[in-house]
């Protein structure tokens, strides 16, 4: 399955992050000693599921890297038309594509293993749309500072992913539909009112539940959706505002950490497992048994006549 990763956005003056991009895209904030979308590219690489890497809105001169083939494509200006360049690029390198995980570029956190779990979960059935939540109680255990946006459901309180599945039709059809929920993103409520009256009624009384309000919006954009629910925060946790830069920043040197740590234990582990005097003890033992067994048979008596 083919990745597009959008990023196209570049933070402006009364932006939160603007100090932060030096007036360059959002994803090439450095974190932890790289640009934020390297990391996103690094776990895309190292997945099994992932095919090609598709990155809308940068260009190649970034010296991004990317273990799986990497393809870049021109800022398109609107969200919307940088999925839609990303899927007919999917479709130009093999026609036969039929779904495409759409990534955001601010997710530093997210690992292969997740990418993996999200396509292997999703390709279970045959839907139009996979869009990922986080519970609220996943969100806080693992970035409890993290003051994400969560919309209060009748079963649960929910933020959404930044990393989703798509089928390739979804770019050619409902655009309208998509342009005015993918603006609202950031408003429940907003989104709730494109949808319906009945469902923003339902959402502000608490008697939406997950189900009801993946039904609602299949059954308002004519398509088949389906919730992933999502036990790890990673992809969940993007860069919107400056301490969620610190947070993921801090968390990620710590990581660093930790695997340096670990490479540089592995060897002195290694060293003892088998000294050297051991094994020449070995050696040695080992040649007495094969001179011995050569003396039996050299010198074996012969059997006496009667």
């Amino acid at each position: 399955m083919d990745a597009i990763v959008i990023a196209g956005g570049i933070p402006q003056p009364d932006d939160a992050l603007y100090t932060y991009s030096n007036g360059n895209s959002k994803a090439m904030i450095d974190v932890a000693g790289k640009p934020m979308v390297q990391w996103v590219l690094d776990a895309l690489g190292d997945s099994k599921r992932v095919k090609n890497a598709i990155v809308v809105g940068l260009s190649p001169k970034g010296e991004l890297t990317c273990r799986k083939p990497l393809h870049f494509l021109p800022n398109q200006g609107r969200m919307l038309a940088n999925i839609v360049a990303g899927v007919n690029k999917s479709l130009e390198l093999d026609k036969k594509s039929k779904y495409v995980l759409i990534v955001s570029s601010d997710i530093p956190a997210l690992k292969p293993a997740m990418v993996d779990w999200l396509v292997d979960t999703s390709m279970q059935t045959k839907d139009d749309l996979y869009y990922g939540v986080c519970p609220r109680e996943v969100m806080e255990k693992r970035f409890p500072e993290s003051n994400r946006t969560y919309t209060k459901l009748k079963d649960m309180e929910v933020c959404g992913s930044d990393i989703n599945i798509s089928h390739v039709r979804m770019a050619t059809e409902h655009l309208d539909m998509w342009e005015q929920l993918i603006g609202s993103r950031k408003s429940p409520l907003r989104q709730a009112r494109i949808i319906g009256i009945g469902t923003l009624f339902s959402l502000l009384t608490g008697r939406l539940t997950l189900d009801d309000a993946v039904s609602r919006v299949s059954e308002r954009i004519g398509i088949m959706g389906r919730a992933i629910v999502w036990q790890h925060a990673e992809p969940c946790m993007d860069v919107d505002k400056p301490h969620q830069l610190e947070i993921l920043r801090a968390d990620l040197v710590k990581q660093q950490r930790k695997i340096s740590s670990k490479s540089k234990a592995m060897p002195k582990k290694m060293s003892k497992a088998r000294p050297a005097k051991t094994m020449k003890k070995k050696s040695g033992a080992v040649r007495k048994v094969a001179a011995l067994k050569v003396a039996r048979t050299k010198f074996k008596p012969k059997p006496r006549r009667r």
